[in-house]
């Protein structure tokens, strides 16, 4: 039983390291996001159970960040970046949208908790994940990955691989580029 809960908090940790991982889905390999490319809609309930799209936002830059799990180190960290640098990021009309496998109440707990300015969507069934080519690994874990999509709705930067301590800096270089 010991071995078993050192096992589910090796696997929590790292789920939410820097995303180095290597382990890629079927999906991700299919998917094949490029810059460019139109960004696939979404169908996700937010934090409040509201159904979001992103057509809603088309006109805004979006930064649409995947992250493996509420309330984890990692994933508190990167969250709470970007809301630290909410008044940056308005200041572009950019639109910030974390996504993870997490349901609604879990995500209506940690936004509330931290404070965050900004939506968190729900995606258990993994079809975001899916469309984005974000790879799920096993116990339900996205991989932490974004992508910047400009106010037409193609994807303008993506990060296969994100540290949560600086990744912020590295969205409002990419947005500061956008045309």
């Amino acid at each position: 039983m010991r071995t078993l809960g050192f096992l589910i908090a090796l696997s929590l940790l790292s789920a939410c390291g820097s995303g180095s991982s290597s382990a890629r889905s079927e999906s991700a390999a299919s998917a094949g996001l490029s810059v460019g490319d139109p960004a696939p809609d979404l169908l996700l309930q937010d934090q409040t159970g509201r159904v979001r799209t992103l057509t809603e936002y088309r006109g805004h830059p979006v930064v649409l960040y995947f992250y493996p799990r509420d309330a984890t180190p990692g994933c508190t960290t990167e969250a709470c970046a970007f809301r630290d640098a909410w008044d940056r990021l308005q200041a572009t009309g950019t639109v910030v949208l974390g996504v993870s496998t997490d349901d609604v109440i879990s995500h209506q707990r940690f936004h509330d908790e931290h404070e965050l300015p900004f939506d968190l969507l729900s995606d258990p069934d993994h079809v975001a994940a899916d469309a984005y080519g974000v790879p799920v690994r096993m116990g339900g874990f996205a991989e932490r990955r974004s992508f910047l999509i400009d106010a037409e709705g193609h994807i303008a930067q993506l990060w296969p691989n994100v540290d949560p301590g600086v990744h912020v800096d590295e969205v409002l270089a990419a947005i500061a580029n956008l045309p």
